[in-house]
C-alpha cells in the first residue's frame, strides 16, 4: 500500500512510464550488481582462476532474489552499500561467497552498472523519439500544403503552410535521434580497472600475466553487449561520460519547449490545439478555457531537465585525482531524474502530436487579415502588366495601405486594402482572385514537407518500423 505520508517523485508518479521507472528502480540496479559479479567470476574461471562451477551456479540462481530487508542492515552497519549488497549476496549464494567481488572494487558494480542502465534507458529514449517523429512527420504531410501565416518575431511574414512548419519542429527532433544513437553507439563500459584503474590486483590474481587482465577486461564486456571499454580511468570512468550523456538528454528538452511553445502560441491565436478530453477542465473558475496543459506541463519538464545539465558538468570539473566521493549522492539524483523527466516529455509528446486539432477557417481568416499587404507587390506586377506606371501605381497603393491599416489599428475594423484597390481605377485590369490565391505565396514549401520525409524524417526512422508507438495516454 502507498505511503501517503511521504514524498514521492512526481516525476514518477505523474510523467514518465513504468518501464522507464523501473530502468532506475532498487530491483534493477542490484540485480545487474549481481550480474556485474557473476560475470566477472565466469570470465575469472575461465581465464584458470580456482572457482567451481558450484559456485557459479548458486549465484546464477539468486541474481534476482534480493532480500532488501537485510542489505538495509548491512548497509546500516558498515556504512557502505557495495560492501552491504556483497554480504547480501553472499547469505543467497554461500558457496560463492569466497569469490564474490574478487579482485574488484566497489567502481567496478557502480560504474559499470550506471552505464548498463543508461545505456537501455537511452534505447527507451530513442524508440520514443522515433515514434515522435513518426507523428510529426505524418502530421506535416497531412498538412503539406494548408497555407498558414508565417511569423518572424511574432509579426506576419510570409506564408508557410502547416506541414513546413510542422517540419521544423521534427527535424529538431531527429538531430535528438542521431544524438541519441551515437551517444549508445559510443557509449564505453568502465570494465575492470581495479581500485584507481591500475588492475594491480588483477595481475596479482593472474601471477603477472598482462593478456589475461586485458582479456577479463574484454570479456566481462562482451558479456553485457560492450563493443567499448574506457581506455583509462582512474577508480571512475571519467564523469565527462555523464555529463555527454544528460547533455544529449538537454537537447531533447531544448526541441520540445520550441516546440510546445510554438503551440501554445498557436493556441492562442486559435489555430492549431494540443487534444482536449471530453470532460477536461481548464479553470477551476473559467468553465469555457481550453488551456494548453500538456505543452505547458512539457515546457515546465523541460526547464528542469535543462537546469540539470550543471550538476555533471561540475561533478566532471570537481573530480579529485583518481577519484572523491562528492560525485555520488549527486550522480544517485541527477542521472535517474534526467532521464525519468526525458521520458515523461516524451510521452506527452506523443500523446499531443497523435492528436493536434487543426482549424483551417481560422488559418484561413488569418491570412484574409494579412495577406492584402503582402500580395501588393504582385498586384503592382499585374497591374503594371496591364499597362500602367510603376511608379504612380507604388504611389496609389502606398497610401491606400496606410488608409487601410488605420482602420484596422485604429478603429478595429476588418482589413478593406482590397476592396479599395478594386475600387481604384488604375487597378481594374487586375484579376484580384487570382493574385490573392494564397497557395501561390508559400514557395516550395509542400515540396519541402515531400523531401524531408522521404530524405530525413523517412530513414531516420527506418530501423524502428514495427516498434513505433503510435498514442500515449497521459497518467493524469
Amino acid at each position: 500500500m502507498k505511503n501517503h505520508n511521504i514524498y514521492s517523485s512526481p516525476l514518477v508518479e505523474r510523467n514518465a512510464s513504468k518501464e522507464m521507472s523501473e530502468l532506475f528502480g532498487q530491483q534493477k540496479k542490484f540485480s545487474t550488481w549481481r550480474k556485474l559479479w557473476l560475470e566477472l567470476a565466469k570470465a575469472e574461471k575461465k581465464l584458470g582462476l580456482k572457482i567451481s562451477q558450484g559456485q557459479i551456479s548458486q549465484m546464477t540462481k539468486r541474481l534476482d532474489d534480493i532480500n532488501f530487508d537485510k542489505a538495509a542492515e548491512y548497509e546500516k552497519k558498515f556504512r557502505h552499500d557495495v560492501m552491504a549488497h556483497i554480504h547480501t549476496f553472499a547469505d543467497a549464494a554461500p558457496k560463492a561467497a569466497p569469490i564474490i567481488h574478487l579482485g574488484a572494487t566497489s567502481c567496478y558494480v557502480g560504474d559499470n552498472a550506471d552505464l548498463i542502465i543508461m545505456r537501455n534507458a537511452m534505447q527507451i529514449i530513442a524508440g520514443k523519439l522515433a515514434s515522435l517523429i513518426n507523428s510529426l512527420s505524418g502530421f506535416a504531410k497531412k498538412y503539406r500544403s494548408l497555407a498558414t501565416l508565417g511569423f518572424t518575431h511574432f509579426q506576419p511574414a510570409q506564408l508557410t503552410t502547416v506541414g513546413k512548419r510542422a517540419t521544423l519542429w521534427c527535424n529538431d527532433f531527429v538531430s535528438d535521434l542521431v544524438e541519441i544513437e551515437y551517444r549508445i553507439e559510443n557509449l564505453p563500459l568502465r570494465g575492470v580497472k581495479g581500485t584507481t584503474g591500475t588492475q594491480a590486483s588483477f595481475l596479482e590474481l593472474f601471477g603477472g600475466n598482462h593478456n589475461k587482465v586485458k582479456q577479463l577486461d574484454k570479456m566481462v564486456a562482451k558479456a553485457f553487449g560492450f563493443d567499448k571499454v574506457c581506455a583509462v580511468t582512474g577508480q571512475t570512468y571519467s564523469r565527462k561520460i555523464d555529463s555527454l550523456v544528460i547533455n544529449t538528454l538537454v537537447q531533447i528538452a531544448l526541441s520540445a519547449h520550441k516546440f510546445c511553445n510554438d503551440v501554445r502560441l498557436l493556441a492562442n491565436l486559435k489555430e492549431i490545439e494540443e487534444p482536449f478530453e471530453k470532460s477536461q477542465v481548464g479553470s477551476s473558475a473559467m468553465a469555457y478555457k481550453r488551456n494548453p496543459m500538456r505543452c505547458e506541463r512539457v515546457t515546465a519538464l523541460s526547464r528542469f531537465l535543462i537546469s540539470l545539465s550543471s550538476s555533471p558538468q561540475m561533478t566532471a570539473a570537481e573530480q579529485w585525482l583518481e577519484r572523491t566521493l562528492d560525485d555520488s549522492a549527486n550522480r544517485r539524483i541527477v542521472i535517474p531524474e534526467a532521464f525519468l523527466a526525458a521520458d515523461g516529455i516524451l510521452e506527452i509528446l506523443i500523446n499531443v502530436t497523435s492528436g493536434l486539432v487543426v482549424y483551417p477557417k481560422v488559418i484561413a481568416a488569418r491570412i484574409d487579415s494579412e495577406l492584402p499587404f503582402m500580395a501588393t507587390e504582385n498586384i503592382l506586377m499585374a497591374a503594371v502588366k496591364a499597362g500602367g506606371n510603376r511608379q504612380k501605381l507604388h504611389e496609389r497603393i502606398r497610401v491606400h495601405s496606410h488608409a487601410a491599416a488605420e482602420q484596422v489599428k485604429k478603429f478595429g475594423k476588418q482589413n478593406d486594402l482590397i476592396e479599395r484597390l478594386k475600387n481604384d481605377a488604375a487597378f481594374s485590369k487586375v484579376d484580384f482572385k487570382k493574385v490573392l490565391n494564397a497557395g501561390d505565396y508559400v514557395g516550395r514549401a509542400p515540396q519541402q514537407v515531400d523531401e524531408f520525409i522521404k530524405e530525413t524524417a523517412g530513414p531516420t526512422v527506418k530501423k524502428y518500423r514495427g516498434k513505433l508507438n503510435k498514442k500515449t495516454e497521459l497518467k493524469v
